[in-house]
């Protein structure tokens, strides 16, 4: 493949995903406004850093987003610990099950929450009220530490997926070594397998705060009907509240998430590539030792259990039961007298939400299927062509990894407004491609490091030129990194909101976007009903995807 006309070309479309934006937030942070851009004043910046409103909504992002990744973290180290270094049951469905939550859109995730713990009439609330006769809700979901909770819990799978590899890969003779020395399996933990897990540690805290810092799901459902706002939230009040939008002072607050984003990303991109400092294993034939549970096995297999259930099922049944209902009650008899499938009919029955569905439909489809084949093209560069043109390129593509969504979407706002694509879901196609595109390409990089130069020479030997090389050898070999792309790619377009609530327009409106209006108008049925079609949909693509590709594999095994 000509690799000196093929990398310029992918720096080009690469750098006008990940660069153009973040140029026109900058240049749009300094302008007047929209319909004045070019005009450029410092009038944004001064006021949106002298709102006296600034910094308490700065003590409460960090507040967020530290809590959330201490409460990530935390829970994803005992699962780790859990899963990989003991003899509990069900383990590798309990592995599984840590991941899931990355499955379920995060909107829906916390509206389950705030159905279960608002203070009003949250389903726990009320049930705990009528069996200890309380005069008070014992929880209030609306508060920073409600927020923190459920944004803890939904980042959980980034932190497992982080931890976890580092700690089945530990050497146990360490810790033998510290056993032998007198010293108990809890002081070992702290003194010796935390301290060497360190880097692990850190990059899931730091991925975290990141991947809060960019959250609108949690901040807007609960946070902000709590008064609790984030930059996030404060970015959109500007844009979606008043009598106009000011996306020049919405640029300039967003250059700060912007900024804390990716001096975070590229401080784990550091702290992942010292990592060798820390290497225990220096052989062939390792094999950790399992931790005897023993008498403590049937609790932390209950309190594992009890985990897995708030994580995945209880979510589901809580917008099913509710969006079978006409409004938010306790489980009763009266509860399921009244229960029917009228907010399944209205929303089936609601053009708005059709449409929607439709356009993320398409945007799942279409969007998925475009980001991979972009996806395949730059991994081929960065792991085959080793060149600083590469190397490039590899900065470009993980720097859209840093972007939050909502700030991200601002910028793209300032590009689009004045071209044809504005208002459509050509934008918001663009946008989505542009945000994610680390997911389609950390998968398929994966793969190409496994497939040996020897092929493709070998194949340019018999006299294959380039592209026949990649349709017949490279890309058979790529299925699976090719499925697991696209299926991380569709997962993530179908349920986006930050980029959405900016870019969306009447006529481009998706499914997150439409869930959330129908959580500002507190129509609950309908958001659950409408919630569990999203999951249905979610679920269907995975599996369709899964099952296509083993088909693939199947094939080409046989072919060959």
């Amino acid at each position: 493949m000509r690799h000196s006309r093929l990398t310029p070309i992918l720096i080009v479309i690469v750098g006008f995903l990940t660069v153009c934006p973040v140029l026109m937030l900058v240049l749009g942070s300094f302008s007047r406004g929209i319909g004045a851009f070019g005009q450029f004043t410092l009038e944004k910046y001064v006021s949106a850093y002298t709102d006296p409103a600034f910094a308490s909504i700065l003590l409460n992002t960090l507040i967020f987003t530290v809590g959330s990744a201490l409460v990530a973290t935390v829970l994803a180290l005992f699962l780790s610990y859990v899963n990989t270094r003991t003899d509990i049951p069900f383990k590798f469905v309990f592995g599984v099950i840590s991941i899931i939550p990355m499955m379920i859109p995060h909107i829906l995730f916390a509206v389950s929450w705030l159905l279960l713990l608002n203070p009003s009439n949250g389903i726990l609330n009320r049930w705990l009220m009528q069996l200890f006769g309380l005069d008070s809700s014992p929880f209030n979901v609306y508060t920073l530490k409600g927020m923190i909770l459920v944004e803890g819990l939904l980042d959980l799978p980034i932190a497992y997926l982080i931890i976890a590899p580092a700690m089945s890969a530990f050497d146990v003779s360490l810790e033998e070594s510290s056993r032998v020395c007198g010293a108990s399996t809890l002081r070992t933990l702290f003194r010796v397998t935390l301290p060497v897990l360190r880097p692990a540690i850190l990059a899931s805290v730091i991925l975290v705060i990141v991947r809060s810092l960019a959250s609108f799901a949690v901040p807007s459902v609960i946070g902000m009907p709590g008064r609790k706002y984030v930059l996030s939230t404060h970015i959109y009040r500007i844009i979606a509240t008043g009598f106009s939008a000011d996306y020049g002072k919405a640029a300039a607050v967003g250059m700060s998430a912007l900024a804390a984003s990716i001096v975070l990303i590229y401080l784990y991109r550091y702290m992942t590539s010292e990592s060798s400092r820390y290497v225990t294993i220096s052989s062939r034939g390792f094999k950790p030792t399992l931790i005897r549970l023993k008498g403590a096995r049937v609790p932390v297999f209950a309190v594992v259990g009890l985990l897995s259930f708030v994580l995945i099922v209880l979510p589901v049944i809580v917008l099913f039961y509710t969006s079978m209902l006409p409004y938010v009650m306790v489980p009763g008899e009266r509860a399921f007298r009244l229960m029917g499938w009228k907010n399944w009919v209205d929303v089936l029955k609601d053009p708005i939400s059709i449409l929607a569905l439709r356009n993320s439909v398409f945007l799942g489809l279409v969007g998925a299927t475009l980001g991979v084949v972009l996806s395949i093209f730059v991994s081929y560069v960065i792991v085959k062509v080793r060149t600083v043109g590469s190397g490039v390129l590899e900065s470009l593509s993980f720097l859209s990894f840093s972007f939050p969504g909502i700030v991200i979407g601002v910028g793209f706002m300032w590009f689009f407004v004045r071209t044809p694509l504005y208002a459509t879901i050509w934008t918001l196609l663009i946008g989505y491609i542009a945000t994610y595109l680390p997911y389609g390409i950390r998968p398929l990089t994966s793969a190409f490091v496994q497939i040996h130069s020897h092929l493709e020479e070998s194949s340019r030997v018999c006299g294959a030129g380039p592209f026949t090389t990649m349709r017949r050898i490279v890309l058979p070999l790529l299925i699976p990194g090719r499925i697991s792309g696209w299926i991380l790619m569709a997962t993530m377009f179908v349920r986006e909101l930050t980029l959405s609530v900016v870019l969306s327009r009447p006529g481009s409106e998706v499914l997150a976007v439409q869930i959330l209006r129908f959580a500002e108008d507190g129509l609950w049925g309908r958001l659950s009903a409408l919630g569990i079609i999203m999951i249905l949909f979610s679920s269907t693509l995975v599996v369709a995807a899964t099952l296509l590709g083993r088909k693939l594999t199947k094939m080409e095994t046989v072919s060959n």
